[in-house]
């Protein structure tokens, strides 16, 4: 079996790998490539390949100057769950958020994504706060890392 390949999406094909992931396991959340473009320049993306084949992607947000807390999210397309991909994904980003000067570690999940919410919560992760985006039907669950 192919070793799992990360890397940074450094052309609009690998980026358009990273913006499939996540608007695969976000569907209510559309990102448009000018989206993800946008994302690339403000957050460390990487997007995961098992040999040539997509399985998953990451993003970390750094800390901002006023907070030191750090968003993680590790994301996996369905038919590559459960075989550990999505915990190589995070630890590399939990690594790259302690290493930009995070004290706390924040993620994101859409509250469907019930396996999401199930993988957080086995990483430490404990809920702070659900809400609704505006023009959006599906609330938002946003967990810290306790």
């Amino acid at each position: 079996m192919s070793e799992l390949r990360i890397l940074r999406p450094d052309d609009d094909s690998t980026l358009g790998d990273w913006q499939h992931v996540h608007n695969t396991v976000i569907p209510t959340h559309h990102l448009s490539m000018d989206d993800a473009r946008d994302r690339a320049e403000r957050h460390h993306l990487e997007v995961a390949y098992l040999g040539d084949v997509l399985v998953g992607s990451s993003t970390v947000r750094p800390p901002t100057d006023d907070t030191a807390t750090a968003t993680v999210i590790a994301r996996v397309l369905g038919p590559h769950r459960g075989r550990g991909f999505g915990g190589e994904l995070y630890a590399r980003g939990l690594d790259r958020a302690r290493k930009a000067g995070a004290e706390v570690i924040e993620t994101v999940v859409l509250s469907s994504n019930e396996d999401g919410l199930r993988f957080a919560r086995a990483h430490g992760f404990v809920e702070i706060e659900r809400y609704v985006l505006p023009g959006e039907t599906v609330p938002w669950v946003d967990l810290r890392l306790s």
